[in-house]
């Protein structure tokens, strides 16, 4: 069971999601290319699993009994490498080396690279898939451990994903939680126009999964949701998280060309003083 969630906890968790935030966009920033939107927007998400839900232990990532996060959205990796160095898996200096030659923080992430990285992604689609056969696993060895599966809403276009979705609901995977990222924007556009999701919650329910549609900002919500996941035995259960794109930062937020763009020195200058005073919290310059 996970701790309660007190004012204490959740200011500590607000405070390390501003945080990630700020080294996210800044090592994006140092490596000159890199997708920032999606992990901007989901930097309250990954501050919440990894420092207050999953059942893990950094200093032995490949524990049997952990919880295993997938990320099928592989782009957005950054925010995923920032939370796992934060939680203690390998050292923050190492990362200013993204995307550069020999790194193990590479532009998708690469299972036997690096450390708390179940998966290699890339591919978008792919990840419920995979998800369902961890969760499937985890059913037939008799393992506690739950199954987390994040992914795009851009990718809900993708018919695989629709497999694995009527793949879970048949097999009742009650041991799998996946999690939209609900920003409503994809590369070439605002999801809506490319090619219209809505209404998704139904689709989901149709396939006998459990949704629950929450504010991707708000942590608490989040953490409530996950324990409504875990207590629903029937079936498995998706959370829709309604997030805003590029949050943090105001000449990026829900504009979808910051789905992955260079940032210019002025633009770069700008987010991070943003950055640094998110909501009045100011970010310690900790490395």
């Amino acid at each position: 069971m996970m701790d309660r969630l007190d004012d204490k906890k959740i200011k500590f968790l607000e405070e390390k999601a501003a945080e990630i935030r700020y080294d996210t966009i800044n090592m994006v920033i140092k490596a000159g290319s890199g997708h920032i939107a999606g992990p901007l927007d989901m930097a309250d998400i990954f501050t919440a699993l990894y420092f207050h839900i999953l059942n893990h232990k950094p200093k032995k990532p490949d524990w049997s009994d952990r919880d295993r996060l997938i990320l099928s959205n592989g782009h957005i990796c950054p925010v995923q490498y920032v939370s796992l160095a934060h939680a203690g898996y390998f050292p923050e200096k190492e990362l200013k080396t993204l995307r550069q030659l020999g790194t193990r923080l590479q532009g998708h992430p690469h299972r036997s690279a690096l450390p708390g990285v179940e998966t290699t992604s890339g591919p978008l689609g792919s990840g419920l898939s995979q998800s369902c056969g961890v969760a499937l696993a985890a059913r037939l060895d008799q393992k506690k451990y739950h199954t987390y599966c994040l992914m795009s809403d851009g990718e809900q276009e993708a018919g695989n994903t629709w497999e694995a979705v009527m793949f879970a609901g048949k097999n009742r995977l009650s041991n799998l939680t996946a999690v939209i990222d609900r920003n409503n924007i994809q590369i070439d556009g605002m999801t809506e126009d490319i090619m219209p999701l809505e209404p998704l919650a139904d689709k989901y329910e149709a396939f006998n999964w459990n949704v629950l549609e929450i504010d991707g900002h708000n942590i608490e919500a989040f953490v409530d949701a996950v324990n409504e996941a875990k207590a629903t035995y029937e079936k498995p259960t998706v959370i829709i998280a309604h997030t805003i794109a590029g949050k943090g930062v105001d000449f990026m937020e829900n504009d979808y060309h910051w789905h992955s763009k260079k940032f210019s020195k002025e633009e770069a200058k700008q987010a991070l003083d943003e950055l640094r005073t998110l909501k009045g919290r100011v970010k310690s310059e900790h490395k």
